[in-house]
């Protein structure tokens, strides 16, 4: 009897197992329906029903949209998340490091790092772009009052990939990087270094043998966090790209010109890359904390 009034439901339990199904359809419902549409016949369109299937979207996709070079837009996208999966990696290791002693102006450099998660997307990017043109005046500026004519030519703008970008993604992504180091450091027992430097070991060998590995998943993290806010980022790009567009952009301009399923074949191939870099990380994770 007892058994059988344990294993009742609670009064409550269907109707928040039906608000949970619906939130999981509307969260995962839209990414489905794309998915499906992406393999449209030739004679598809953008809604219900399908006519047929096949990958001819995906083959045009390949051949290119328009004036639209998605090839060199994947490319540019995939280099802008590695880079800024190294530097949040990189960068917030060092400073979790850091803030685990008293820093002298640690709280308002937390406050500065963590304000942007709080500040409008776009105003970033504004922000942004502004400081890299005013830039650009100075610099044309000084060459100009140096006599540079020939660089001051052949200078274009400090707007670009690698550069303004770059700043924008890391503005989104290091803080997310450092708040994950700091629980992590917070669970850190410091025995282990302290045995470490008792057997002999050097910093750097007390870091690399000991420290790393045991945060070692939780780096791994970090860069997955790094890659896929920088892949799908739009508004932070938006207007601190310069003269070329990631993937993100290029896909958002196209909504309003491409009128065929290959926009969707193109949003199942960015989806992908997501989850296989998703996949990744989680498989290495896991293999990480095993070893």
């Amino acid at each position: 009897m007892q058994a059988r009034v344990s294993d009742a439901r609670a009064p409550g339990f269907w109707p928040l197992a039906a608000v949970f199904a619906l939130f999981v359809l509307f969260m995962y419902g839209p990414m489905a329906v794309i998915f499906v549409l992406s393999f449209q016949g030739p004679e598809g369109g953008l809604t219900f029903p399908m006519r047929g299937w096949s990958l001819h979207w995906f083959r045009q996709l390949a051949e290119g949209l328009g004036t639209v070079d998605i090839g060199a837009a994947f490319t540019r996208s995939l280099m802008l998340g590695a880079v800024v999966m190294a530097s949040t990696v990189v960068l917030s290791v060092l400073a979790g490091l850091a803030f685990r002693k008293k820093l002298g102006g640690g709280n308002a450099l937390f406050y500065v790092t963590v304000a942007s998660l709080i500040m409008p997307s776009i105003i970033v990017s504004l922000g942004i772009g502004l400081q890299f043109r005013l830039l650009d005046g100075g610099l044309k500026w000084l060459l100009e009052a140096v006599g540079a004519t020939t660089t001051l030519e052949e200078y274009g703008t400090a707007l670009g990939l690698f550069t303004s970008a770059l700043g924008a993604h890391l503005t989104w992504t290091l803080p997310f990087g450092l708040l994950i180091m700091f629980a992590v450091f917070n669970r850190f027992n410091p025995a282990y270094e302290e045995a470490a430097r008792d057997l002999g070991a050097t910093p750097w060998q007390t870091f690399r043998h000991v420290v790393l590995p045991l945060i070692g998943p939780s780096v791994v993290g970090i860069g997955m966090f790094g890659f896929t806010l920088s892949w799908d980022e739009i508004a932070r790009t938006s207007q601190a790209i310069g003269d070329v567009n990631t993937l993100p952009l290029e896909l958002q301009g196209l909504t309003s010109t491409v009128t065929t399923p290959a926009i969707y074949a193109l949003g199942t191939v960015t989806t992908v890359v997501s989850f296989a870099v998703m996949g990744l990380t989680v498989g290495l994770a896991m293999w990480l904390k095993k070893k």
